[in-house]
């Protein structure tokens, strides 16, 4: 599952260093004050976040700041835009990204030096943004978002969403390696509960089965702002934290307000990021792929062509959980030790429980979960205390996969 492509003649995967994007805020309207640069400056900011370490710069002209005030059109927008992108082209050393959902705004701005074109709506706010994009063979930023920019709840909606924008994208003729995600940490939609942002960053892996560069935007967001109660001009520390997290999960792309301090986390997180164990010879490859979500194991293997029937009816067999039972009857652990192994799985248990020596006992269950919730099916009937037993073990693992059991504080 290594990533390895070639941004505009920037390196961005597994084997190369984390790329930072430093944010440019052309728009006084945004949320944090402090990213707003008028076209006087311009320049000599960019310099610095290239000299701090910035890989990428993303201008936006317009705030995509969903309480923005006032709403700009796309005239304004443009006005704005093209004279910033006049200074930097040329002028430093770095790619430029475009922040806008407008296509008339992102058709002129590649014309006039960008690089790249960041789209948080994922090409719905516009639907002639994709045809833009493929066009100018472009790379793109996009965003999962279903009606409207970071419509999705939920990790489980985040990859359905993503799935779905690399489909349209492929069947309009977009170079699909050339996308960079973006699974919309944020407070997008006013029903977005910010344990849904911390769901997305725990469980940050799970995007790399699509095998595509990944971004993580998480500078000072509300979802800081959750845990620590600070303005965004206090939320430094928070986000720093956050992208450590983020790039030890495997995030290619950092965009950040605050480059030099963003910088020295994401090299020390990167150096505690274990590498990929891949083998290659000739043709041939192997490689180790972590599934941690079943759901996760269905974009897999369809990306490899299998049907959506047989993707769906293997993935409880891709994921594996070790439970641990404490304090029940020898007898009872002897049952569902012999359950597990009767369905391909195993169960240890201390040896003076298999002599009947003691008579209660620890057990450690190791199987996939479709193994448990057959076992779990099995035991249900049985008589002692194993249907109780069978209950806890179904509870846990739901609790398990439940968000706000996860996160709810």
């Amino acid at each position: 599952m290594l990533v390895d492509v070639d941004i505009c003649g920037l390196k961005v995967g597994d084997e190369h260093p984390v790329r930072l994007m430093g944010v440019i805020n052309l728009s006084k309207e945004s949320f944090y004050k402090g990213s707003v640069v008028s076209n006087d400056s311009v320049l000599e900011v960019a310099h610095k976040m290239v000299d701090a370490g910035a890989s990428i710069i993303d201008i936006g002209a317009r705030s995509t700041w969903p309480l923005a005030q006032p709403v700009v059109g796309k005239e304004e927008e443009l006005e704005r835009m093209i004279p910033a992108l006049g200074i930097l082209k040329d002028n430093i050393d770095a790619l430029i990204s475009v922040d806008t959902v407008y296509s008339s705004v992102a058709d002129e701005a590649l014309k006039h030096g960008a690089d790249i074109v960041n789209d948080v709506s994922g090409f719905t706010s516009d639907t002639h943004m994709i045809d833009v994009i493929a066009e100018n063979d472009s790379p793109a930023v996009v965003m999962a978002s279903k009606e409207r920019p970071g419509d999705v709840i939920g990790m489980e909606a985040v990859m359905r969403s993503l799935a779905s924008i690399i489909d349209r994208a492929d069947s309009r003729g977009i170079d699909t390696d050339k996308m960079i995600l973006d699974p919309a940490i944020g407070k997008w939609v006013p029903e977005k509960n910010p344990i849904y942002d911390f769901e997305t960053m725990d469980q940050f892996e799970s995007l790399r089965v699509f095998r595509k560069p990944l971004l993580a935007a998480i500078s000072r967001k509300s979802c800081i702002d959750a845990v620590l109660h600070k303005p965004a001009a206090e939320r430094l520390y928070g986000s720093l934290a956050a992208a450590a997290i983020v790039v030890h999960k495997g995030a290619h792309i950092i965009r950040t307000h605050d480059i030099p301090e963003t910088k020295d986390v994401v090299e020390v997180a990167m150096a505690m990021r274990k590498r990929q164990s891949v083998v290659r010879n000739g043709d041939f490859g192997v490689e180790i792929t972590d599934i941690t979500h079943p759901d996760d194991a269905v974009y897999l293997m369809k990306n490899m062509g299998v049907t959506g029937t047989g993707a769906r009816v293997m993935k409880n067999k891709t994921v594996s959980k070790v439970l641990r039972v404490n304090n029940i009857t020898t007898t009872e652990a002897l049952i569902i030790k012999q359950e597990m192994l009767a369905r391909g799985g195993d169960a240890a248990l201390e040896r003076d429980a298999v002599s009947h020596e003691t008579q209660q006992t620890d057990l450690l269950i190791i199987g996939t979960l479709l193994q448990f919730e057959k076992l779990v099916s099995k035991l249900s009937y049985q008589a002692r205390d194993l249907p109780l037993i069978a209950k806890m073990i179904a509870d846990v693992l739901e609790n398990d996969m439940d968000v706000r059991q996860r996160y709810q504080r």
